[in-house]
């Protein structure tokens, strides 16, 4: 069995589909199905039922599938352990993370690390939604609860605070709340509640019952920019509005907390470009201070 054959089999498990499976991996998607089918030949079996909408693990590609993750797993710490493969500091970490984290925190910082380690190579997806390990959709998830299940190590990186505020203009306009109880009679501003993909972002209970948002937003960026627009009151984080001069914060003794992990799949412990990576996450992160009031 060739070994590279089996490394691209894994990536097209994982993504389900073998033109983002190509796309990932750099390589023309013919010539994957190629190297796939003569997988398959090799082993005489079955491994994937192709359709247009993607693949599906046969039972044998499964079983190949589970053995397959032990041997990169053993790979991987064989390259470790030897110092070979990684000693440089080099490869690809796909980092992914919140939108708010990602865009105003990691995406203007992240070009030092790679300046520090040229043959390092970073990908940042920073969007409003969780990532699944297992299938290697990121090498590092950043996530706003610990995850409980699965082969992961998980490391808090920083608690951060979120806080009400409004524009100067809405505020000019439409007056400033003195209480919680004055909420109901301004716009206010939420995120799309079927699409919130963790229970820690539906925080609006703990501010006031019956949030009510007459504007919904799916992520942390698109409603700062709502607000900044005028178009009403949200709970923000307060490491990207306190950067802004037309946000005022309102209600000050309104706060919450919540927490950043750093979580990625234990096979990829002990590799030098990982252990480089969570610690860079965790300077940036100490030094911004994202915790309102340290």
């Amino acid at each position: 069995m060739n070994w590279d054959d089996v490394r691209l089999f894994l990536s097209v498990a994982r993504t389900g589909q073998i033109l983002s499976a190509s796309r990932r991996l750099g390589i023309n998607h013919a010539t994957l199905g190629r190297r796939l089918t003569a997988l398959e030949a090799d082993m005489k079996t079955q491994l994937l039922i192709r359709r247009t909408t993607g693949c599906e693990l046969t039972p044998q590609g499964q079983a190949l599938y589970a053995s397959a993750e032990r041997m990169e797993a053993e790979m991987l710490a064989m390259q470790a352990a030897t110092g070979s493969g990684d000693a440089a500091i080099a490869g690809t970490v796909r980092i992914g993370a919140p939108d708010g984290l990602g865009v105003a925190v990691l995406a203007p910082r992240l070009g030092e690390l790679t300046e520090r380690h040229p043959q390092l190579k970073l990908q940042l997806v920073p969007v409003p939604r969780s990532f699944s390990l297992s299938q290697r959709e990121a090498d590092i998830a950043i996530t706003i609860e610990r995850p409980q299940q699965g082969r992961l190590i998980s490391a808090k990186l920083t608690d951060y605070t979120l806080g009400l505020y409004a524009s100067r203009d809405y505020l000019q306009k439409r007056g400033r709340p003195q209480t919680v109880e004055d909420l109901r009679g301004h716009a206010r501003i939420g995120y799309v509640e079927d699409l919130i993909f963790s229970p820690s972002l539906n925080f609006t209970g703990e501010v006031m019952r019956n949030w009510d948002a007459g504007f919904e937003v799916s992520s942390a960026i698109g409603q700062v920019q709502a607000v900044r627009a005028g178009a009403g009151i949200a709970i923000l984080h307060d490491y990207i509005a306190r950067q802004d001069s037309e946000l005022e914060r309102l209600l000050p003794e309104i706060g919450l907390r919540r927490s950043y992990w750093t979580t990625y799949h234990e096979s990829m412990r002990d590799l030098p470009r990982m252990r480089t990576v969570i610690a860079f996450l965790q300077e940036i992160v100490t030094a911004l201070k994202l915790a309102a009031g340290d």
